[in-house]
């Protein structure tokens, strides 16, 4: 069965509902499409319903069993606004700015899923990563014990050996821009825990450089020393070694060579870059070089689950990253 196939099925054994924001983007309409007929989850559309559904009738997509809400007429507008100036009134918000917001698609939703009439959002086809997470943070916040949100995403790599059958997460691709070693140690814990959570398989956390064991000195080898001292200090039972170049992460034979003693050279599954540079570059080369099904960047750290798509995805990107946004659900 293919990733995403099972994906879906996990999806089905609690349905959830899950908030698409920019229902007059044609990718996202051909997802619903799609979601409509493999039914693993409930879909909501924000904006207005005759828009979309001229959209989706030109375009012969299926939308009729997504819920349309226009948060223009929503019976809910007054109290989201309300609720949203109580949050946000420290900052500066006003009744007014309030108003405003809450006629935005995406601030919408976020708080919807806050108020429990959703269980995820998915956006980012026509949004910046920004747009997408500013109102996460505004209004749903950071899930209890989150010292850093970051993001993942997930590589499915095609008749590929390494990894998990070919699968990998890659972190932080989407987020955080040069975090240091703290940071950077947090992030490898929630990718190590989402890749537990995703593919109910032990992650085996692999802290890239280019360096393998002190080949190289420099400055930012030696941030990724302590990242990984960090997070094994953190996380003593977890599979997490660095710092490592990627041949010798994910390559048997060249784990033998530069790192022979290690439990997660040769093995990785879970590959932490130490910037986000170098982590946005190398996921997009594995998607384009390789031909691999890319999903994210996901969102980690959320009190509930919101996730960002490239703005160049697929409409069978969006349907997995929804997939994989209900299974985020079910873990709640």
């Amino acid at each position: 069965m293919l990733f995403i196939d099972k994906m879906k099925t996990k999806a089905k054994d609690k349905i959830k509902t899950i908030v698409l924001p920019e229902a007059l983007d044609e990718r996202i309409l051909k997802a619903v499409d799609i979601i409509s007929k493999d039914q693993f989850c409930k879909i909501i559309l924000i904006g207005d319903e005759n828009e979309i559904t001229k959209k989706a009738t030109e375009n012969n997509f299926d939308i009729s069993k997504s819920e349309i809400v226009n948060p223009s007429n929503s019976e809910n507008y007054k109290e989201y606004v309300n609720i949203f100036y109580e949050l946000r009134k420290h900052k500066g918000m006003t009744i007014e700015k309030a108003q405003e917001l809450m006629l935005e698609p995406v601030f919408f939703g976020m708080m919807m899923v806050k108020q429990g009439k959703a269980d995820g959002l998915v956006s980012g086809a026509i949004h910046s990563t920004a747009d997408t997470l500013r109102p996460a943070l505004q209004i749903l916040k950071t899930k209890p014990g989150t010292k850093i949100v970051s993001t993942f995403s997930i590589l499915v790599v095609p008749n590929c050996e390494y990894g998990e059958e070919g699968i990998f997460v890659f972190a932080d691709c989407g987020l955080n821009q040069n975090p240091n070693s703290e940071e950077l140690s947090e992030i490898a814990i929630s990718s190590a825990k989402s890749f537990n959570q995703i593919l109910k398989k032990e992650a085996k956390v692999a802290m890239l450089s280019y360096s393998t064991y002190g080949s190289a000195k420099a400055e930012e080898v030696d941030k990724v020393i302590e990242a990984t001292k960090i997070a094994k200090e953190k996380e003593p039972n977890l599979l997490i070694d660095g710092e490592l170049q990627l041949d010798a992460a994910i390559i048997p034979s060249i784990a033998q060579l530069k790192a022979p003693t290690s439990k997660v050279a040769g093995k990785a599954n879970t590959l932490i870059f130490p910037e986000l540079e170098a982590g946005n570059i190398g996921y997009k080369l594995v998607e384009r070089l390789a031909k691999a099904e890319a999903y994210g960047p996901m969102c980690q750290g959320m009190a509930k689950p919101v996730n960002d798509l490239s703005r160049g995805c697929k409409a069978e990107d969006i349907v997995g990253v929804v997939a994989i946004t209900c299974i985020q659900a079910q873990e709640q």
